[in-house]
């Protein structure tokens, strides 16, 4: 048989050669049975007994995790946690057994259903990935309700297999040992899901989205697996075996290299110097931020704060989270970004009438000025953290010059409150708009007036500016970040900041891609905001060139009329400079794109 090649979305870095398994992942079969009226407190007895076994069960999981990986991973199940343990749940579903007089597993399914398509629809990619959060905690209540085992059964591995399976839960891939299993291959899944976060912290080499590669997997038969490029081969001729045992090799030796670079500066050969900073989510992701030479938080995501709960988080939840987070990262900078989702994901706890199309609609800064009691709490909360570190306030998805006037007065306003009341705060605290609509992209000009930094946030910005929907797999690949249209844009970006006096950083997906940090350098960003992981190797570009040749190739860039032309411009650029990172020939027909050792 001949070789096969996949492609999918390398979440979890480093090549693996093993056996093919591929498991079923045995999900919960449920049926509308009628209940006798006699028996429906039985039932929500069930219920209840089912959700504190399930509640035992993850907090099992997560303290083995925190034991094998560190404590920050095993915060992935807090979410999990907060929805066994919401009254909500239980208060629903025990209503559904009375109600409809139906068995609680038929009952349990129907509550968390509109609670799984409300995530489905949702636009943002990291909110949309929660779905599978609501899916594992559902799955594991229904199989204690029914007696059932775990979802996924991998018994005889001896440490040579690598799993195939349609999709992977939180939980499912916690169960995988890493002396067990040495690659991941998932047929559904994102960069974000929460089973990709758990594939890293197990340092297990993944791939996701590789559609309906488990109808042409044979079990047992070899196979390849590239996290780093998100490259699957099936039967391997041994030409390709060799050649990725070599590259396996490479990567390691590379990664060792990186390592060293941590305490280093990302500045040019003469002098030119970039801010490379991390995105996190969590208090407990700052180890990764220290151990990769982050030189401070780029983008510190809130919307954990408001997830899977039935009301909304105080001042003081808040505040305590953030002054953790600038105690710990101070001297370096955090930035802040205030609350960066719709009212939808908010429905439990204010009343919005619903919207066809939410990200379209009140969401971000939007909602916050709809309601400005949420934004004064988080603004207050802020505040009183940054007289414990160096803080920064960052609005997402402006889109002119009003809505950022009346952000900063409702600012203006919680500070003067806070004088009043004597409370301790940063007076000189920086203000910042995220670059995020083509409308705030033309207006930057007039928009650098008003702030003090710029950061753009390149995942959205690109969506609006090409009308690309990128849940939309029809036209997904017309989401184009080196496509002539935002390139154009930055660079106006660029200039309109740097004109004005004021500093500009990136910190969506573009900026952790390593193929883009020549082009951004040459653009003139200030800073780079990315996943940790991938901080090392754009530091050892940056450092490998000059601001000159950065911005040219940058210009060079501009010749190009298709997002096709500039990628094959860059790719060629960038093997010629680094041909340890760029492979390009590591299966012949495939363009090799670059990865996070």
């Amino acid at each position: 048989m001949s070789a096969r090649v996949f492609r999918g979305i390398g979440v979890s870095p480093g090549i693996a050669v093993g056996k093919a398994l591929v498991v079923e992942v045995r999900r919960p079969r449920i049926k509308r049975e009628p209940v006798d009226p006699a028996r429906v407190p039985l039932e929500i007895s069930r219920l209840r007994q089912a959700l504190e076994a399930s509640r035992r069960q993850l907090l099992d999981i997560q303290e083995r995790i925190a034991k094998e990986v560190g404590p920050q991973y095993a915060r992935i199940f807090d979410a999990h946690l907060l929805i066994l343990e919401d009254r909500w749940l239980v208060e629903e579903a025990s209503a559904a057994i009375q109600a409809q007089g139906v068995n609680a597993e038929y009952a349990l399914q129907e509550v968390l259903e509109p609670v799984r398509q409300a995530f489905s629809r949702v636009e943002d990619g990291y909110l949309r990935e929660r779905r599978t959060d609501v899916d594992d905690v559902g799955d594991r209540v229904l199989r204690n309700l029914l007696g059932q085992r775990g979802s996924v059964h991998v018994e005889g591995m001896r440490g040579e297999a690598i799993v195939f399976a349609h999709d992977l839960s939180p939980s499912d891939t916690a169960q995988l040992h890493r002396d067990a299993v040495l690659g991941l291959v998932t047929e559904t899944g994102g960069r974000t899901s929460h089973s990709a976060i758990m594939a890293r912290s197990l340092e297990i080499p993944a791939v996701v989205g590789v559609e309906e590669i488990c109808a042409h997997v044979v079990n047992h038969e070899t196979v390849i697996l590239d996290g780093t490029e998100g490259l699957v081969i099936l039967a391997p001729d041994r030409e390709t075996l060799a050649r990725f045992h070599a590259r396996k090799q490479q990567l390691e030796y590379v990664g060792r290299a990186l390592t060293k670079l941590g305490a280093l500066p990302a500045e040019t050969q003469d002098g030119y110097r970039v801010r490379v900073t991390a995105n996190i989510e969590f208090p407990e992701e700052l180890p990764a931020v220290q151990a990769h030479g982050a030189e401070g938080v780029g983008l510190y995501r809130t919307e954990f704060l408001y997830l899977n709960r039935p009301d909304l988080p105080g001042e003081e939840e808040h505040f305590a989270v953030y002054r953790t987070v600038a105690a710990e990262v101070h001297p370096r900078p955090t930035v802040i970004r205030t609350l960066d989702f719709g009212g939808d994901k908010l429905a439990s706890a204010i009343q919005l009438a619903a919207e066809e199309n939410p990200s379209l609609g009140l969401r971000a800064i939007r909602l916050c000025l709809h309601r400005p009691d949420i934004f004064r709490t988080q603004l207050r909360a802020i505040l009183r953290a940054s007289a414990f570190g160096s803080l920064r306030i960052m609005y997402p998805m402006i889109s002119g010059v009003a809505e950022l006037r009346a952000a900063n007065a409702i600012l203006e306003d919680v500070m003067a409150e806070l004088r009043r009341q004597g409370v301790a705060f940063d007076p000189e605290i920086q203000v910042g708009a995220m670059i995020e609509t083509p409308s705030a992209a033309v207006t930057a000009d007039l928009l650098a007036r008003e702030v003090d930094f710029f950061s753009v946030g390149t995942n959205d910005l690109i969506q609006y500016a090409l009308a690309i929907d990128r849940i939309n797999e029809q036209v997904a690949y017309l989401y184009e970040p080196l496509h002539p249209a935002v390139l154009r844009m930055l660079r106006g970006v660029v200039s309109a900041a740097h004109n004005e006096g004021i500093w500009i950083s990136m910190c969506g997906e573009m900026a952790s891609d390593p193929l883009h940090g020549l082009v951004l350098v040459g653009l003139g960003f200030d800073e780079l905001s990315m996943t940790p992981g991938a901080i090392p190797l754009m530091k050892r570009i940056i450092r490998s060139v000059t601001y000159g040749q950065a911005a040219d190739v940058a210009q060079r860039l501009f010749g190009c009329a298709t997002a096709q032309e500039v990628e094959g411009l860059l790719l060629l650029e960038m093997r010629a400079r680094f041909p340890e990172y760029f492979a390009g020939d590591a299966v012949p027909g495939v363009v090799g794109r670059p990865g996070f050792p």
